[in-house]
């Protein structure tokens, strides 16, 4: 009966092919422009490390100035300064811990007519690797003999290998980089989580970096160090009176496997500060904070107002085409008024024509949620052309965001075929065979 039931909405719609066009193109149109909305929101919020997002960690410790607090929530700042980070990494009191910042450098290749060229790099500790599960092609990252021993070396991604060593194993080799040489301890694979959780301070959809170091190196200058930096008052003159400054520059991160580890950290993170009060420091209330992966993209927005207001007013737009074509069903349905009439006095009851027109409401809008994928696409594509960079990576539709296209066009299309199915189904035979 459902293969009967299609036959008949297929000859209805390329009957009345015109109308059945219209349709076809108001649905395909409001889901594309919510597809195209709800996939940018998607992928802004997606969870970058699923297995592990609940047992890592950001720290933060609210070192700011006593008459105004760093954010206008009254939370702290993101990031640390150096004198506490380093702190927190020497104490070892997580179950993994480490210390980052956002760095740059130039790689001298060796050869003839190899120019130097400018690379971004991450100063890490050793954990780094290990806590976000980064995934080496050759070799692995150091261990924390070397952070402790400030050895020059290097973990390069596979695009930098393969510029510099033609993409061979390279563990062991050395490679120039600020003048100095660093010996290569491992190569990874792409690795680009979106969101960037690990480092949101400079962008939370930029691309990951180039090349790995050291964290210590950064206090030997052997690395330039970059990113985003915020002081409360002077740092004073030269590189260690910034290193002792105030200045918050640093991100940390600790793993701790259960929630009573994750207690016994908050306990020790308002021990040290109540420490560094009676020196002098935290004058602000205690403010500590452990927020997991997403707890921490949440508190850090990294979906913005803008981009949900777009998704719902994408979705008011939907209602709009939607409502629009209900009224094209109401006329299409009761222009069949003397056919529905003439087939209820032949014995069609009214549940066998309401399960027909429905199921011709749902082929329309498996057209119209086919059409709009074209035009989520489309949109999409406006949005990178438009952003740039800034959104790159974001506007790609996967398996998920297909599938739910076609889902949320049949559901809509189906609600909206509800009442037009309705009237149709309440034709009265005798009225319909009289005016015949």
């Amino acid at each position: 009966m459902f293969s009967y039931y299609l036959r008949l909405a297929w000859i209805s719609i390329i009957k009345h092919w015109g109308l059945s066009l219209v349709m076809v193109t108001a649905i395909g149109l409001g889901i594309g422009a919510s597809m195209t909305t709800v996939t940018v929101n998607y992928l802004m919020s997606a969870n970058p490390i699923p297995h592990k997002s609940k047992v890592l960690y950001n720290v933060q410790l609210d070192s700011w100035d006593v008459n105004e607090p760093a954010n206008d929530d009254g939370s702290p700042p993101t990031q640390l300064t150096y004198r506490d980070a380093t702190y927190l990494m020497s104490a070892k009191k997580a179950f993994r811990q480490n210390v980052q910042a956002q760095a740059n450098s130039v790689i001298e290749p060796e050869g003839d007519g190899a120019l130097p060229f400018m690379v971004s790099a991450r100063a890490n500790s050793a954990d780094f690797f290990t806590m976000f599960d980064l995934p080496f092609i050759y070799g692995s990252g150091w261990d924390q003999s070397a952070d402790d021993n400030k050895e020059q070396v290097v973990v390069l991604s596979n695009d930098i290998n393969q510029r510099v060593f033609g993409g061979e194993d390279s563990v062991g080799k050395s490679i120039k980089i600020g003048g100095n040489y660093f010996k290569v301890v491992g190569v990874i694979d792409y690795w680009n989580p979106t969101p960037r959780f690990y480092d949101i301070s400079t962008g939370a959809f930029n691309d990951s970096e180039e090349i790995f170091v050291p964290f210590s190196l950064i206090a030997e200058e052997k690395v330039n160090r970059s990113g985003n930096t915020n002081c409360w008052k002077s740092p004073g003159d030269g590189f260690q009176a910034f290193l002792n400054s105030e200045c918050v520059w640093l991100q940390f991160w600790v793993e701790l496997p259960n929630e009573q580890a994750r207690e016994e950290y908050m306990s020790f993170l308002s021990a040290y500060v109540e420490e560094q009060k009676a020196l002098g420091r935290f004058e602000r209330p205690l403010n500590n904070r452990l927020n997991n992966v997403m707890e921490w993209l949440e508190q850090q927005q990294i979906v913005s107002d803008d981009a949900v207001m777009m998704m719902t007013m994408s979705f008011m737009f939907l209602v709009v085409c939607l409502l629009n074509t209900v009224g094209l069903l109401l006329a299409k349905f009761l222009g069949k008024a003397p056919e529905i009439g003439l087939r209820q006095a032949l014995g069609a009851s009214r549940r066998t024509l309401f399960a027909q027109y429905i199921i011709e409401s749902g082929c329309i809008g498996i057209a119209g949620g086919i059409l709009g994928l074209g035009f989520a696409w489309l949109g999409l594509q406006g949005i990178e052309s438009l952003y740039g960079d800034m959104l790159k990576g974001l506007t790609g539709l996967d398996t998920t965001m297909i599938v739910s296209a076609i889902v949320l066009a049949i559901i809509t299309s189906i609600l909206a075929g509800l009442y037009p199915t309705w009237r149709a189904c309440n034709v009265q035979p005798s009225q319909q065979l009289k005016s015949q």
